[in-house]
């Protein structure tokens, strides 16, 4: 979602959008997933990885957003107007998030209902509809409230036909509740649980909130200098807080742990405050240009990245490969290191990404999603 207040526009937080989608497309893209940095890969089960933190930082950019964005109509009545506006799009995320999940063959029997753009229009929804009829106070209560009983549910609550409460992959109660739920419907490398699962995707909307929390306590701020230190003193007592938790409850992505949650939000904080002191208000804005351009329309470059990479999984060569493990095989990885080829294929390709994003930008094309 953009930020379209009226008041002076925040580059900072078009920067951070940018740069978290440019990333997402980077570690969804190696050349080979046999040859891939540890620190370019998601922690197989308990941790925290670099990778890790893109897709809560986003989460984190979608609720900012939604503040800028909507503060505008907050001040004046509430329209139906607007109100289907949100649904629409939280409507088309997640029916697009369905159309990459089938994409190409559609077998609506095992078709994943989970997945990224699903989460994400969970989480614009919950945001838009929650800073629209409720106050900051509220908001606050109700993300502490989502992070306790979660670690609650998980760490207190038996598990039905496995005994006592646990946080191991298959036996957990979130990955009980996916099997019963969805059944068949998840993503078939973890199955039976997903990792945009139905339990996780309550704490991932306390991400969302953190992130509508972070613009009412920039919004109420004096000054830029006061923006800044209240950025990073937030950031670093959610760090504090999230080692601490992270003793009975875990980092865990999969999981969407409570510690996760507010280890992930601290960093996405201290990003956007040195983001903010350098662009905004030291006014260093020239390399921020090309992932403006990513941040302008970052759901149509994701979008576009995860169906170009099918394709490229899809289309066969003379040789029994896809063409992207010929291109691999015979282009980067034939002079180069297998993990530096394979990762050199990530960067060209977000570059090639780039260009489409580029001329939207260039054309003030925005494609709201």
């Amino acid at each position: 979602m953009q930020v379209e207040a009226k008041r002076e526009r925040i580059i900072s937080v078009d920067f951070l959008r940018g740069l978290t989608v440019a990333f997402m497309i980077f570690v969804n893209s190696p050349g080979s997933w046999d040859y891939v940095f540890p620190w370019f890969a998601h922690a197989k089960w308990n941790g925290c990885t670099p990778t890790d933190l893109i897709f809560p930082f986003f989460l984190f950019i979608v609720g900012l957003s939604v503040y800028f964005s909507l503060s505008p109509f907050k001040r004046g009545p509430i329209t139906s107007a607007l109100i289907f506006k949100i649904l629409k799009r939280a409507f088309f995320l997640f029916f697009i998030g369905l159309l990459l999940n089938g994409f190409p063959y559609y077998h609506l029997d095992t078709i994943r209902i989970p997945g990224v753009l699903q989460r994400i229009s969970i989480v614009f929804l919950s945001c838009a509809l929650l800073f629209l009829y409720t106050s900051w106070r509220f908001q606050l209560l109700l993300t502490i409230a989502l992070l306790l009983l979660y670690c609650f549910s998980l760490v207190f609550f038996p598990v039905p036909g496995y005994g006592s409460s646990n946080l191991e992959p298959s036996t957990n109660l979130a990955a009980w509740v996916d099997h019963r739920l969805l059944n068949n419907h998840v993503w078939s490398q973890t199955k039976p649980w997903d990792p945009e699962g139905v339990l996780s995707t309550f704490p991932a909307i306390a991400s969302g909130l953190i992130g509508l929390l972070t613009g009412f306590l920039m919004d109420t701020a004096n000054d830029k200098k006061t923006k800044t230190i209240r950025l990073f003193l937030t950031a670093n007592l959610l760090l504090l807080f999230s080692i601490t938790w992270a003793w009975s409850f875990p980092f865990n992505k999969n999981l969407w742990t409570s510690s996760y949650v507010f280890f992930t939000s601290g960093i996405a904080l201290n990003g956007l405050a040195i983001s903010y002191w350098v662009i905004d208000v030291s006014n260093y804005k020239g390399f921020t240009k090309p992932f403006i351009a990513f941040g302008s329309n970052a759901i149509t470059a994701y979008i576009l990245s995860e169906l170009v990479e099918a394709c490229l999984n899809l289309i066969p060569v003379n040789t029994g490969l896809s063409l992207k493990s010929w291109l691999f095989t015979h282009v980067f990885a034939s002079w180069l290191n297998p993990f530096v080829a394979s990762h050199l294929m990530a960067f060209t390709f977000v570059i090639l990404m780039y260009v489409p994003v580029y001329v939207l930008y260039k054309k003030q094309i925005m494609i709201k999603i």
